[in-house]
């Protein structure tokens, strides 16, 4: 996109930042796993280092997509966070009271839809905010409450969309799902595609075993210029005494094997995203950190 521009959590190795926004531009607006960080009832060094201030609170995964000349921004998943992730794009656009111009869901997992019930009567009330939503995660909204009721009372305004179509937001931007493999007790799964006039950003922030996709990732590395990848885990043993057969997410160890024998210009283009309060990516400095950065 022109004058594309991203930002990362503090104390994760950042994207090149732009501080113009004359274009269009993206800003990473959330980092961690559904559960946030800290996660309620970890009473690991992980999350007690937030509480003693040694570390700092992040929020969920997400993307905000911001256009400046008209004042408009897009989110990629609704998260518990939203509330924040709305500021800091009416930050950013030095504009208040904004609503999303749309909301681009990926599932039915608690950190990827669960902040739309701030958009309901309870909250914001809002008035038909665009939610793109794939066939099963439609119907998942709208017959189960509380969500059927946004739907009722027109606070969001459900838009269906199709796997591998392109959605037109405008002035060159178009935002492409395509399905991956996850866990879809609910609903379907899916990465975007987020395409503007001189970039190509891929968000997959969910997803099963690179293996077990019918689409290599390498080669849609090559076909995009950022590529935000699903970075959960950092390795098998991060959860002693659980099956990891359970949550199969590529480990960010097994995704720098898969790439490493790809040139620099295209693993340069890596960002690891919806990081477990575990992962030791959290932590600036730490040997996982260090790692990732010099791969």
């Amino acid at each position: 996109m022109a004058g594309m521009a991203c930002r990362s959590g503090r104390g994760i190795p950042p994207v090149q930042v732009s501080q113009s926004l004359s274009g269009l531009s993206l800003m990473v607006v959330g980092v961690v796993q559904d559960g946030g960080y800290p996660q309620a009832g970890c009473r690991k060094s992980c999350c007690e280092a937030v509480l003693r201030g040694e570390a700092s609170r992040r929020q969920v995964s997400g993307l905000a997509l911001l256009d400046p000349a008209s004042g408009a921004f897009w989110l990629f998943d609704a998260t518990p966070d939203i509330g924040g992730q709305m500021r800091m794009a009416e930050d950013r656009l030095t504009r208040t009271g904004l609503l999303p111009a749309g909301i681009f869901l990926t599932h039915a997992h608690m950190g990827h839809y669960t902040g739309l019930m701030h958009l309901g009567r309870e909250a914001m009330g809002a008035k038909a905010v665009p939610v793109h939503a794939m066939p099963r995660m439609r119907a998942f909204l709208e017959g189960n409450g509380p969500w059927g009721q946004l739907v009722t009372l027109g606070n969001i305004a459900l838009r269906t969309l199709r796997a591998d179509s392109a959605v037109d937001l405008g002035n060159g931007v178009r935002v492409t799902p395509f399905r991956v493999p996850h866990r879809d007790e609910y609903s379907e799964t899916v990465g975007y595609r987020i395409e503007g006039p001189s970039k190509r950003i891929l968000f997959i922030p969910d997803i099963d075993k690179w293996s077990r996709w019918d689409r290599d990732i390498r080669s849609l590395l090559a076909d995009c210029d950022i590529a935000f990848l699903d970075g959960t885990f950092f390795d098998g043993e991060e959860l002693p005494g659980r099956d990891m057969r359970e949550i199969p997410h590529p480990s960010v160890t097994e995704s720098m094997e898969l790439f490493a024998k790809l040139p620099d210009s295209l693993r340069s283009k890596v960002c690891f995203i919806h990081f477990n309060h575990t992962n030791p990516l959290l932590r600036p400095g730490s040997e996982a950190w260090r790692r990732v950065r010099s791969n």
